[in-house]
């Protein structure tokens, strides 16, 4: 039913673990093996591509769907619909993923305003290179650049248009940020034409729920516990709930308790659901229930 393209490269490893918690596991025999199989018979084509590349790809029907950076639909200006935001980079999640200008901290440039006219910049990213400088009214040399282009400042170049994280890499090659020129993150991307198809409408929908209920799970368990109907106010009061907790009772008059908690809450709370009388708590790993 759909041909879907996932990135390779800094977004590969974080995408196969999403599809995985997602229950759509990528098979294929080594690293290097880019058409792949996902084990569902709503994918009858699955390859791993650039993400450079993904964008037109879908946006010219190739696929139906795809993951890639938001960067790169904008720098290839790419027609496709995005359906979900997944902020995840190389590292893991992030929310601060952003494409920036940077200078020389000894090239007298403090701010855009002192960009001077003429000035060379490299960058992965020519398009919106050229598109950022030319809304300032600034006449920019742009080169493009294939990697390693906070090196080429300033012997190659005076300035770079590059993606950060926490601007430590360009810190420690003497750089100074000095605009942001586009957040970015992870999208899930549609081609237009396929969701005019009901059929594959419906598949879509389904892979974009299953993949943002996977996200939305990352860090988070399941708790659930019993308590005395006597304690049972207290002991739900202090439930850092998502929702309002699924209170049920029980045959001894008690009640049992499930919700939905963040992981890194559970060594302060569950010794409090104790002292509070609650009793027989487990916390289950949130797993996709949905087929």
């Amino acid at each position: 039913m759909l041909k879907f393209v996932i990135p390779k490269g800094s977004l590969e490893e974080q995408t196969l673990v999403l599809l995985r918690d997602a229950g759509l596991p990528v098979r294929r025999s080594g690293d290097r093996e880019y058409n792949v199989r996902i084990d569902d018979e709503r994918f009858t084509y699955v390859a791993i591509l650039r993400p450079q590349e993904i964008g037109k790809y879908v946006e010219e029907g190739l696929f139906d769907i795809g993951i890639t950076g938001y960067d790169w639909i904008v720098e290839t200006d790419s027609d496709v619909e995005i359906l979900a935001d997944f902020p995840y980079a190389k590292s893991g999640e992030s929310s601060s993923l952003r494409i920036v200008l940077a200078v020389k901290k000894d090239s007298g440039i403090e701010k855009v305003a002192d960009v001077p006219s003429g000035v060379r910049v490299a960058t992965e990213y020519p398009n919106l290179t050229r598109k950022y400088f030319s809304k300032l009214g600034i006449e920019a040399k742009v080169l493009p650049s294939a990697g390693a282009t906070e090196a080429k400042v300033p012997h190659i170049a005076d300035a770079i248009v590059e993606i950060t994280e926490t601007g430590s890499t360009l810190e420690a090659h003497g750089l100074r940020i000095i605009d942001e020129v586009l957040k970015t993150s992870t999208k899930l991307i549609s081609n237009k034409e396929s969701l005019v198809s009901p059929q594959k409408k419906k598949v879509i929908e389904d892979v974009e729920m299953l993949l943002t209920a996977a996200f939305a799970a990352r860090g988070k368990v399941l708790l659930k516990l019993n308590v005395g109907a006597q304690d049972k106010d207290r002991v739900v009061g202090i439930l850092p709930a998502m929702k309002s907790p699924t209170v049920s009772p029980l045959a001894d008059g008690g009640f049992a308790v499930e919700t939905v908690v963040e992981r890194d809450t559970l060594s302060e709370l569950i010794p409090r659901l104790k002292e509070m009388g609650a009793n027989g708590i487990l916390e289950i790993p949130l797993g996709m229930a949905v087929p």
